[in-house]
């Protein structure tokens, strides 16, 4: 998976979404619920590393494969979206299996 452009664009996708989940589900939680900031400050931070990581690595993708605009933009609006970077990644594997 780690051997190609995509492969590592999909890899920080899956883990990009899992951030976002984590904030939404757990810290978010715990900071308004239990009064504990810290979690959201920690994953918080953690987030948005992947996600400049995320963007980044879109574009490279985005001109490396010449994806059309629509496709990287829908792939950008993925990561905005809960679970929707796991959708990407689920049809991303999918063109490759049929490349």
């Amino acid at each position: 998976m780690l051997g190609t452009t995509l492969g590592q664009f999909r890899l920080i996708a899956v883990l990009e979404g899992i951030s976002f989940l984590v904030l939404l589900l757990i810290a978010m939680p715990l900071k308004y619920m239990a009064g504990i900031p810290e979690a959201v400050s920690v994953v918080g931070a953690l987030h948005g590393v992947l996600f400049v990581m995320y963007a980044l690595w879109l574009a490279v993708v985005k001109f490396k494969y010449r994806w059309s605009f629509v496709k990287a933009g829908i792939a950008f609006i993925a990561s905005f979206i809960p679970f929707g970077t796991f959708v990407l990644d689920r049809k991303l594997k999918q063109e490759a299996m049929n490349a």
